[in-house]
Order: structure tokens, then sequence, then C-alpha cells
């Protein structure tokens, strides 16, 4: 079996353990979390962000696949988010609901936004449910009226219920408490270019040049060429942390969002900037071919643990990386990772991902198959993405 075969056979292994093991049958939507055994986690909350990123899955996974059971899942997911996480009277997206569909955290984060427009605007695109649409086009509008800073430009991190100011701005608790963080740029980014390809606004546009420019002057390190992670509103940073997966998946999602937006200028440069990205991932490369999780630049140390997501966005970027340059090394490095993720990743036993391995390849204990941050969105769309690069 060639590796597009295996790969292939990949995505149809995962989509089916979402298919057989995610759906609420009693309360509805999907459920909140099952841990690595794959037991579920009764009474646990749902996330709009995996929510999301699972509307995202199942539409783009019926482009490629034709099958009627991913276009109703993808319809499931939709339904629920417009029903249950939509803020109906303040816009934009809610945290968090409990199990049963009640809301629990009301904080309105932009990066959640974000993959809401992401998931949405995928949704549109096989559904044609101008519903669909006009709702990513109204949180859209949410972000730019409440998020977008018009005077050193970028967005800010989370408020409210009601837009208003709070204290802890943080996805989670490894982040920094700060207005401006890339991970959240990044996911804007992604969701505003998946909603360009539909929806040819002026303002989107504009708004779309305008984060490329925020990468190129504030996020992507000079010296260093690494992303930097956390800011202020005024794109001070503390200290460096190098996220190696995110910055291999930043070079792929930029390049993607100056061809969308189609200005040779824009993406020439882009793609310099890329293949800059993909070289300072590369010191996060290991001779296995896994990719580690993070470093601090100031302490020098090393975070050795090798997640799921980062081999999967290891994939992309590392394909991406050979198509832009037909270098051989890049087109081994994706082989590598793809064998990495087979010999470790893959949990054969109980369907889906591990979560990752440690430095010595052991599964990292406690964490889940399926929750708030363990999705379907990173390691089907390093297939999907595959699979389209190389038909």
């Amino acid at each position: 079996m060639d590796i597009e075969q295996e790969i292939e056979q990949e995505l149809y292994r995962t989509l089916s353990y979402w298919e057989s093991y995610a759906v609420d049958h009693d309360n509805g939507g999907f459920y909140g979390q099952r841990d690595q055994q794959n037991q579920l986690v009764k009474n646990a909350p749902k996330g709009s962000v995996l929510n999301s990123r699972i509307l995202w899955t199942f539409s783009a996974a019926f482009k490629y696949t034709g099958e009627q059971k991913h276009f109703d899942l993808a319809n499931r997911a939709y339904s629920y988010i417009k029903n249950y996480f939509y803020d109906k009277e303040n816009g934009g997206v809610y945290w968090s609901l409990d199990s049963k569909g009640v809301v629990l955290d009301t904080k309105k984060q932009t990066y959640a936004l974000s993959f809401a427009i992401y998931g949405l605007s995928e949704y549109y695109s096989v559904s044609k449910d101008k519903d669909a649409l006009d709702l990513a086009i109204d949180i859209f509008n949410t972000i730019e009226k409440y998020c977008f800073d018009p005077k050193d430009k970028g967005y800010f991190e989370a408020f409210g219920k009601d837009w208003t100011e709070i204290e802890d701005l943080r996805l989670s608790d490894k982040d920094a408490n700060e207005k401006k963080t890339m991970n959240t740029h990044l996911h804007v980014l992604e969701a505003y270019t998946n909603l360009y390809r539909y929806w040819k606004n002026d303002r989107l546009k504009d708004q779309l040049k305008e984060l490329l420019l925020v990468f190129e002057n504030h996020i992507i390190n000079p010296k260093s060429d690494h992303l930097n992670l956390f800011m202020d509103e005024f794109w001070r940073y503390k200290e460096q942390i190098y996220s190696f997966g995110h910055d291999i998946e930043a070079s792929w999602l930029l390049q993607e969002a100056a061809e969308v937006l189609g200005k040779e200028d824009i993406l020439k440069r882009i793609k310099s900037q890329a293949l800059k990205l993909v070289y300072a991932a590369k010191e996060g490369l290991l001779p296995d071919g896994s990719l580690i999780y993070e470093s601090n630049a100031d302490t020098k140390h090393n975070i050795q643990e090798k997640h799921w997501w980062v081999q999967a966005e290891a994939l992309v970027g590392f394909y991406n990386a050979f198509q832009l340059t037909n270098e051989e090394t890049f087109y081994n490095h994706f082989e590598q990772v793809w064998k990495f993720i087979k010999e470790h990743i893959l949990d054969y036993e109980n369907g889906e991902w591990f979560w990752g391995v440690d430095e010595k390849n052991n599964v990292m204990p406690g964490e889940d198959k399926l929750g708030l941050w363990k999705c379907p969105y990173h390691n089907i769309r390093a297939c999907l993405e595959i699979l389209h690069r190389k038909s």
C-alpha cells in the first residue's frame, strides 16, 4: 500500500470513530468528553470550539467522500451550534454548555468565534444553506465590531457575555494572560480565508490582507523566524517560547490565505515567509521524524512531548514546503512524520489518535480521546490536505 492509500484509509478510520462514539443520542449534538480508553465522561461540558471543529470536519469530509452520513453529521453540528451555542441576544458563541445544552461559560473568546465562522462557511460550501452563510457573516461582523483593534491592529482575546472587559483572557491554563495572542490571530486568519472563498466582501478582503501584515510585522519574530505567542495590546512580548506545531501550521495557512486573496505580489512575499517558518519549525524535529511540542528560548528548556496535532500539521507543512521547493528533504520529512504517526500516535485498539507520547514515546496518560481540545480537525484536515495535494 502506498502512502496515499494509507492516508485515505486513515481518513475513513478516524471519521468512523467520530461517527460511532461522538454522537450524543440522548441530549442532542455531540458528547463533551471521552477518556483515553474511550470511556464516556458523563455530564461533561460541551465546547463551542469542539462542535465548530466537528462541523468543519464532516462538511469537508463530505466533499471528499460524498457519503450522506457525513453530510448528516455536519447538519447535526450546524443545528446544534445555531440553536444552542449562538447568543441570539448579544451575538457570537458561548464558550461552553453543560451536557444538556444549558449555557455554562458565557465568555466570548475570539478564538471560538473564529472556529464558528470556519465551520459555518465550510458547511455552507456543501449545503448551500444561506442561513449558515448569514450566521457566519453575522459572527464576522461581531468580531469586527467588538474584537478588532482599529488603533494598533489585530484582535483582542476575550470579553464577557455582553462584550464587557474581563480579567481572565486565557484560552487555557497553559496560556499567558495577554490581550493578543498568536493562536487567536492564526485562527481568525484561517476562518476569514475560508469565509472569503464563499463571500467576496471588500471589508473581509481588507481584514484578511491586514491579518497577513499583522503576522509579518508583529507575530513572526524577525530574528528567529518563530512566532511570538503572547503579546500585549501594543504587540510587546515578555518571553520567547517556540511552538513548533504552530510555526509549521502557520507556514501553510498563511500561504493559503494569500492564495485565496489572489494577489501575486502578496503571495510571493508570503511563500518566502512560509519557508522561513518551516525552517524554524525544523529546529524541533527529532531523528525519528517527530516534531516536539515547544521550547523556551530564554531557559533553553524543551518540552519533548510529541502531540497529535503537531504531527498532523507537520505532515501538511512539510508536504507544502516540498511543493514550494521540490526539495526531496521536505518530502523525506513528510514521510518520516507519517511513519512516526503510524508507529506511535494512531490508537489501533480504541480508535482515533492518542493525544501524544512523551520523550520516550510512551503514551501520555490521563489525556482525552475526545474533549474540549481533542478533536477531529487537525488529523482529518491533514489527511484531506495530503489527498487533495497528491491527486
